[in-house]
Formats: C-alpha cells, structure tokens, sequence
C-alpha cells in the first residue's frame, strides 16, 4: 500500500518575501507517530509543506492530512487533488476535530480527536475494503504506542529535529484553549509509560531536546520519574510549563538537574480579572515575578505567553504588558491576540454574543483580530499587538532584560537568545532558504548552555547525529 502523509503549511510560512524561523523549528511528529502503525511492507512518504515543495504528481492509495485551523483552506485543496485521482484522503487534527460537519465534505473518512485508538481501527477497515467515512477516539492511552518513524523526517531541515510528545493534552481547563473540544469523549490528559519516554529519549541523536507536550508538568509523579530518569544523560531540553508548577516545590531543580534550560510559561495576562473571565484559575494569585525568579536562579531562560484582547484589557495593556516583562528580564515573549477557535468555551461565548466577525479561518492566526473587542477598537488592538513585538524586541528593551542578571554569563545569554530569535530574522531566512538549518543547532545547544561554560559531563555516551545536509536513518 502506498501512503502519503501531508502537514500542509499556513500561509505565512511559504511566503516568498519572508519565513520566519518558527515553521523551521520541528518536525510533524504526529504524522511521524500514526506512521509506526503502518506495515513494514508499505510504502510511505510524509512530506511537511512549512520546509519542503509537496510532490503532487504521485499516486497514493492513500493520503492522510493533518489539518490546523489556519491551513484549513490549503488542506482542503490538497484533499481535493487526490481524490480527483482517485485515492482515499482522510483527515485529522484540530480543526477537523472541531468542524467535522465542514471537514466531513473534503475527505473519505474523518478523524476526530487523538489518534492512538481509531487510526489503528481504521487501517484494518481500508485494508478490508470497508473504511468508515468517521472514526471518533474514546479510549485514551499511550500504552504500546509503535516507536516514532522518525526515519521519514528530513532532519536536515528543521532547527530543532528532536522534538519529542511523552503525554498528551493538559490537566487544566482554559476557555481559549482548543483541549477540551480535541479531547472530548474521553480523558484529556495521560501519559506515556516513563521507561517508554526514556527509551525514545535514549534513541535521540545529538544533545538537544524540545518537549512539545502541552504540559509537561502536569502529573508530578510521571514528571520526576522522567527527570530522575534523565539525570546524566547529557541533555539540554525545552519545554511548556505553567507558573504553577514553577513554584511547586523541587520539581523544578529534578528538572534543571536533568537538563532544562528554557521554559515556555503561559503567563497570558497580569489582570486577575482576565484570568477568572477566561478559566485560567490556575494562575489566579500566583506571583508571577517569583516564578521568574525561581527560573533564572536556576539557569532557567523564560519565553513568556501573553494574550491581548480579553475583555478588561484597554489601549494601556500592551504598554503595561511589555514594560513589565522587560523589568522581569524575561529572556524572550511570544504575544498573541485572543482568538476564538471553533470548539472552545470562548467561541461558543463570543457567538452567543454575536461578536465573531466572519470564519475565514486562515484569518484565526492569534494575529489578526476576529472578533469585537470590549474596549478596544479592532484597530487598535492589531496595532498595539504589533507595537508589543517591537518595543519588547527593541535594542534598548534587549540590553535592560540582559542588564536584570546577576551575572556576566545570565546577561550575555539573554542578549544572545534575544537577538538570535527576532533580531536577525533576514539570516534566518537566508538559512531556511538555502536548507542550512541544521548548521545552527550547535549555536542553540551552545547558548542553552551558557556562553563560555563547558557542558556537564555526560553519564552515557550520546548517539551523533547525522551529518549536517543529510537525512537520519531511524532513529526511534
């Protein structure tokens, strides 16, 4: 059987003016995970539009399309081309598993909600000959998952090739969140056995590691068991947390023992009255500044979340927002403007109070504004967003967060991670153009590390990665 797996890109990332690094960062692992169910005599192809130009000239007998809100339009073409050829596209992901009445009409058979129990289902249906046009996911479990085929990804082409997902979902409920849609029907937060996630991380080349596992924190026992688990085996990683967990008690240095060294941390708003209007309770009276305290005393850099647009924020915020997180020293920020997708609590809050303005859903990007604000016009929403990204990532704002540390190295890191991320993004276009991506993850491994400090003794001797330019054999 011939199987092809397509991560369709989003506008922005096959721009031909500017692509930005974010879409370099990693590989579609989900695409690579439903992969290991397949035979060992199939033959299978993925292909990640954000890096490489599909091929559209084969003939698959099957097509599986990983969809996402704001490539929907995109994804839906492509369903479109292949099954005028007469190959069974199916369709999975986010968006489909919130509007599967739309994405019903663009494909053969319909995935809805995590794939670990329905695609397995659905392979034995088309190898049989009687494929459902809807497969709903019930049972949630991530036991005797096959290993990664993560000999199906272009390594070369991506800045940070081991990412790696040891649970899924989130223990916390958040009204903007796409979770409880995508998870409906069945447990929203489990995890992978701990020898299972430490056997995938023991097969990773190279020293680097990225956890794209919403929550990684989310269950204390499976966490420490993780990070006990790694200690010594050489590692830098990164991952999402929440500032609930960064104050918890010695869960962090488990963590910074075994190797973290930069922290995503949705902070999403400094108004109380924001948190409690969108369900984020876990934030509700957490002191923000310890929590970054806490972080860089352990040599921790932050990547601060915050959203704009809630329904107590006025044209102060972005100003407030950004002058605040400077002051912290928050290493880098990822601003976004509030965006109702399809499935959540605030969609279904904004509709009932018809302040959606249309559903182009390429337009749900988290930077353009889809809805009508409460104290801001449209307008001035989408200008104070933008506004935010400059002055956080002006030269001043870059030497004031670099000048908080305590120390020489801490400073030079900041300054260094800052101006890599958004600072030099004419190079990083350059490097994506001309696939030399790959070349620059020793430079991130270097700054994780600290400028001019020698990496810890590694317990365990550590698999090289495959040369720069070429593709790994299976790693996992």
């Amino acid at each position: 059987m011939k199987v092809k797996m397509i991560l369709p890109a989003l506008t922005e990332a096959k721009s031909p003016y500017f692509r930005p690094i974010k879409y370099s960062l990693f590989p579609p692992l989900g695409l690579a995970t439903l992969a290991g169910y397949l035979d060992p005599d199939d033959e299978v192809e993925l292909q990640d539009e954000h890096v490489e130009t599909l091929r559209l000239d084969d003939e698959p007998d099957l097509v599986v399309i990983q969809v996402y809100i704001t490539s929907a339009r995109r994804a839906y073409e492509l369903a479109q081309h292949y099954r005028a050829k007469g190959a069974h596209v199916a369709l999975g992901g986010l968006h489909v598993t919130s509007l599967p009445d739309e994405a019903v009409r663009h494909a053969d058979t319909i995935f809805l909600g995590p794939g670990e129990d329905i695609w397995p289902q659905f392979l034995r249906d088309f190898r049989a000959g009687r494929p459902a046009p809807r497969y709903v996911s019930r049972t949630r479990t991530l036991i005797g998952v096959p290993r990664i085929r993560r000999d199906l990804i272009k390594r070369h082409l991506y800045l940070v090739p081991n990412s790696i997902v040891v649970s899924r979902g989130c223990p916390h409920t958040c009204d903007f969140c796409y979770k409880e849609a995508f998870f409906a029907g069945g447990a929203s937060y489990y995890t992978q056995a701990v020898d299972d996630a430490l056997a995938e991380i023991e097969r990773l080349p190279s020293r680097h590691l990225y956890f794209l596992d919403d929550h990684l924190f989310g269950n204390r026992r499976f966490a420490a068991a993780l990070f006990d688990g790694m200690k010594g085996m050489g590692r830098l990683w990164q991952a999402a947390g929440t500032v609930q967990s960064v104050l918890a008690p010695d869960l962090l240095e488990k963590a910074v023992e075994s190797g973290l060294r930069s922290l995503f941390v949705g902070f999403e708003t400094l108004s109380q009255e924001n948190l409690r209007e969108q369900g984020k309770r876990q934030n509700l009276g957490r002191d923000y500044a310890a929590a970054i305290r806490r972080l860089h005393d352990l040599g921790v850099m932050v990547n601060g979340s915050f959203v704009f647009g809630m329904d107590g924020d006025d044209a102060t915020v972005f100003e407030r927002t950004v002058d605040w997180a400077v002051a912290q020293g928050i290493e880098t920020a990822t601003f976004h403007i509030l965006t109702p997708y399809p499935g959540t609590a605030l969609y279904q809050r904004m509709a009932a109070q018809d302040r959606l303005l249309h559903s182009e859903w390429e337009r749900y990007d988290t930077r353009q504004v889809v809805f009508r604000p409460a104290r801001l016009t449209a307008a001035e929403l989408e200008r104070g967003y933008w506004r935010a990204y400059a002055q956080f990532y002006e030269w001043g704002s870059i030497l004031r967060g670099a000048a908080t540390k305590r120390a020489l190295l801490p400073g030079l890191r900041h300054f260094a991670y800052a101006v890599g991320w958004k600072k030099l993004e004419p190079m990083w276009d350059w490097i994506i153009r001309t696939r030399r991506v790959a070349h620059m993850l020793p430079v991130l491994e270097k700054v994780l590390t600290g400028i001019g400090r020698k990496p810890p003794p590694a317990g365990r001797e550590i698999p090289r990665a495959a040369p720069v330019g070429t593709e790994c054999g299976r790693a996992a």
